[in-house]
């Protein structure tokens, strides 16, 4: 049997097997046997990913689009009728696309303000959900995300795929079988580069987009765009990103939480950082760059008797001087993404997507792991077995690794405008309880800065505010004023509900 002929024939026994389990997809009258009908919410950038997922599995077929960009929506649809020999019907409002009874269940890669709102109101109108990491724009969507999913009983997917790679899920049995010995403390790692995204200014918003519906949730800025590139780099402003700590961060959180098997929010936080070295890389003492979220950040994260530690690095990363690091990912350059889990006879390293890689203490080599998975396909296997316990990335999951960089954002921003010399955030990092040696990351970011011209005495980083959490409350006990980053101002109509307004 050809592999293609035998991925259908499993396919399509699969879909047999629960036919009688799970009569109903989604709309009434819809059988476990016949095709899902898809909506793709936000299609630019990540969402042609979703557009392949969808299109190379034979349970499915897209009937609907939806952008705010009717270029970019209407090309979208060209691309899927040549595909699937069908158009599907284009939207530029998603409300009226979850109207649609064609439609079973939606994925969204919309900008991160409007994930955890375009989930609910899917939910809501009965579609299952997937929803692109991070989840949500701050920790109070991601509670209602959740109670939404529950309170409609719908499958809500995160788009951390690295849950359903065979190469992450074997290195965490791995750890957790206790191949490295006892294992508290994992590191995670976005060192990519990134430049900068031009200088702040009044630039005009494209003609065919409709900005009220684009800034959704997010203030509505008059209309006024201060970046010079409409899509992607929203991503380093806070009205509508979360930076590289809440846009690749959730990713390696995700795992480290995985691996070290926690499962609430972390109980102190703190951050150092800051939007450091642009002026250098300009040669513009006085050049201001149009984001405002961090591209150096280093979060510290106590849950006790584990902790994590996350790093952000957007200038050059090349030709680092991060000798255990070095050795670990096997690379003195290019970008390092990824996360290390120290253990107390080993080490375990997330190098990719595909590839992780076991070590001893002495950095030899004990075991590699490889291999992807399908996370779309993982998404359908739950919406036509309606066991929520089949998602690999359950909205819950998602909910609490995008929390932990949310968690670190708030820090960060607390202390924006306080700005201070080494010895402070030397003698801030020791008063956090912390499984790393804080001082040698420290050390290590300096030099990291350093080496890309930064001139610290000038442009000293931001010492974030020491925060304390109720993981179960979701709120901070010693800093009244941080908690209203745990949620923001909406503008009707688009306003994302508390979890008890679902």
């Amino acid at each position: 049997m050809s592999q293609v002929s035998r991925r259908s024939f499993v396919k399509s026994s699969a879909i047999a097997g629960a036919a009688l389990a799970a009569p109903a997809i989604g709309r009434a009258g819809v059988s476990a046997n016949e095709k899902m009908g898809a909506c793709v919410v936000g299609v630019n950038g990540r969402g042609g990913s979703h557009i392949s997922g969808w299109l190379g599995d034979d349970r499915c077929e897209i009937r609907a689009i939806v952008d705010v960009d009717e270029d970019v929506g209407n090309k979208r649809c060209d691309q899927i009728a040549g595909k699937q020999g069908s158009r599907p019907k284009f939207y530029t409002d998603m409300r009226k696309a979850f109207e649609d009874s064609d439609v079973d269940f939606i994925s969204t890669a919309t900008p991160n303000h409007w994930h955890a709102l375009t989930g609910i109101w899917a939910m809501q109108r009965g579609k299952d959900a997937y929803v692109e990491k991070p989840v949500c724009h701050n920790v109070y969507e991601g509670t209602a995300l959740i109670a939404a999913a529950r309170k409609y009983e719908k499958m809500c997917q995160v788009g951390t795929q690295c849950r359903s790679s065979k190469a992450c899920r074997d290195a965490v049995a791995f750890l957790q079988s206790g191949g490295i010995g006892e294992v508290k403390f994992a590191r995670g790692l976005c060192y990519k580069r990134r430049a900068s995204i031009g200088a702040l200014g009044d630039y005009t918003i494209p003609d065919n987009v409709n900005f009220d519906m684009w800034s959704g949730p997010a203030q509505y800025t008059d209309p006024k765009l201060t970046r010079k590139r409409f899509h992607y780099d929203w991503h380093w402003q806070r009205l509508y990103g979360n930076g590289d700590l809440g846009n690749q961060g959730p990713h390696q959180t995700d795992i480290a939480r995985w691996g070290l098997g926690i499962d609430t929010h972390p109980n102190t936080i703190l951050t150092y950082g800051g939007r450091l070295g642009y002026q250098a890389e300009r040669k513009d003492p006085a050049y201001v760059d149009a984001g405002d979220t961090g591209n150096t950040e280093v979060s510290i994260y106590d849950y006790g008797d584990k902790c994590i530690v996350f790093e952000t690095r957007g200038l050059s990363v090349n030709d680092s001087d991060d000798t255990e690091l070095n050795k670990l990912f096997q690379s003195t350059k290019g970008n390092k993404i990824g996360v290390v889990f120290y253990g107390t006879k080993g080490y375990v390293v997330q190098k990719s997507y595909t590839h992780c890689i076991a070590y001893d203490m002495d950095m030899n080599v004990i075991q590699e792991f490889k291999g992807g998975g399908d996370h779309f396909g993982n998404f359908l296997d739950a919406c036509v077995s309606r066991k929520r316990e089949d998602l690999n990335a359950d909205v819950r999951e998602g909910h609490l690794s995008a929390a932990v960089s949310h968690l670190g954002n708030i820090s960060y921003y607390m202390g924006e405008t306080n700005r201070v010399d080494i010895a402070a955030v030397t003698e801030a990092v020791g008063k956090i309880k912390s499984l790393d040696d804080d001082s040698k990351t420290l050390e290590r970011t300096v030099a990291h800065l350093k080496k890309n011209g930064v001139d610290l005495d000038k442009y000293p980083m931001s010492l974030g505010a020491l925060l304390e959490f109720d993981p179960a409350k979701e709120v901070f006990t010693n800093n009244d004023a941080a908690n209203a980053y745990l949620t923001r101002e909406y503008r009707a109509p688009y306003i994302c509900p508390l979890a008890d307004q679902v």
